[in-house]
């Protein structure tokens, strides 16, 4: 059953000819010795279908044909371990349920747009009320940690000789969303290698992407010797990409005023593009001198930020990733931080096949 699967999936993805070329993935040498990957700038979007953990969705063909119909070739899936298993039985693997994961594939392949499998919910931990996990793997005793991590790394086991078929150049794998604020960064390192080991036991050659600490926002220095990219996040400052959202705690808020770019904060502080600069960019460069790539997983501004001051800062933040050289996943396509859809009441929308298009920002992303 398995061998046929897999062979049906190669056939799938194998069939369909690229619209849109893009680099191979080429191994660069470290400085270390260490062969690091070298991956395209790839720009992008998250899709956000299994987030939830909901069954019975499906990632929509219109939203790949747009993406490639306007020059992006990168989508972020964060997916809920929900979707395919449940919190009571980790262990149990619906692969029915990972039919729309398969969909994707074909997809990205079908319109050029690589796929990067994302968990953002795993066994033992999501930023999202992670709480709920019977065991976890930050924030617990080693043994509720090894409960945590063995599911964990069986769930990627699981998907890397689902998908061992597949291309690097076509599907990668990111290991878990955003870890938590934390003071030593020994735990996660410990997590990462396993959940890399589990991998490349199966598929030795499957490019592998690891979220920054606290939150994306920190490199590991600790993860530099594994050949992965490290994945970064671009919010800062929270008072402008999450201006009054009701999920993010107070005390993550640089201020609680009405947004302005440049800001102020307040302790008097001036954000602006050298402070974006200071705080995304330069803190990550001992990683690109260790051969290191950096892509920025996620990224974004809910729409209650008025939208002249969601692009001013966009703007900034764009030039910045283009000077460094680095790809990007806006959060998301479609929805309250998209391009589609976002509900802004300050924005003349066009029709756009059924849907509401931010043309301005639009515009904005493909010129960077």
């Amino acid at each position: 059953m398995e061998q046929n699967r897999r062979g049906f999936l190669q056939r799938s993805v194998g069939a369909i000819v690229s619209t849109v070329a893009y680099p191979l993935i080429k191994p660069a040498q470290a400085s270390d010795g260490q062969s690091q990957p070298k991956i395209p700038r790839w720009r992008g979007f998250n899709l956000t279908e299994l987030a939830g953990g909901e069954r019975r969705q499906r990632y929509e063909e219109a939203d790949f044909a747009w993406m490639a119909e306007w020059g992006f070739n990168f989508a972020r899936l964060p997916c809920s371990y929900w979707a395919w298993s449940t919190k009571e039985h980790w262990m149990t693997i619906s692969e029915a349920a990972l039919q729309p994961l398969d969909r994707a594939i074909i997809l990205g392949r079908r319109y050029g747009v690589h796929i990067n499998l994302c968990l953002h919910r795993i066994p033992g931990y999501c930023v999202n009320n992670g709480a709920v996990e019977p065991d976890r793997l930050f924030d617990s005793p080693p043994d509720s940690m090894e409960r945590a991590l063995s599911a964990a790394a069986y769930h990627w086991k699981y998907l890397a000789k689902r998908y061992k078929d597949v291309s690097s150049d076509v599907l990668s794998f990111d290991l878990l969303n955003e870890p938590p604020f934390m003071t030593d960064q020994s735990r996660y390192v410990t997590i990462a290698d396993r959940l890399i080991d589990a991998i490349r036991a199966v598929d030795p050659h499957r490019l592998i992407f690891a979220d920054g600490a606290d939150l994306g926002q920190t490199p590991v220095v600790g993860l530099a010797n594994r050949s992965i990219v490290q994945s970064t996040r671009g919010y800062l400052p929270k008072a402008i990409s999450h201006y009054t959202a009701t999920w993010v705690p107070p005390n993550e808020f640089e201020s609680l005023g009405q947004p302005t770019w440049p800001l102020i904060d307040t302790r008097g502080s001036t954000w602006d593009r050298q402070r974006l600069r200071v705080e995304l960019i330069e803190k990550w460069q001992p990683l690109e001198r260790l051969g290191v790539p950096i892509h920025v997983g996620e990224w974004g501004c809910f729409n209650k930020t008025p939208h002249d001051v969601c692009l001013a800062w966009m703007r900034d933040l764009l030039g910045l990733w283009k000077e460094a050289g680095w790809g990007w996943s806006m959060w998301n396509l479609r929805g309250t931080f998209g391009i589609l859809d976002s509900g802004r009441s300050d924005v003349t929308y066009e029709t756009f096949r059924g849907h509401r298009l931010d043309r301005a920002m639009l515009e904005l992303l493909r010129s960077n």
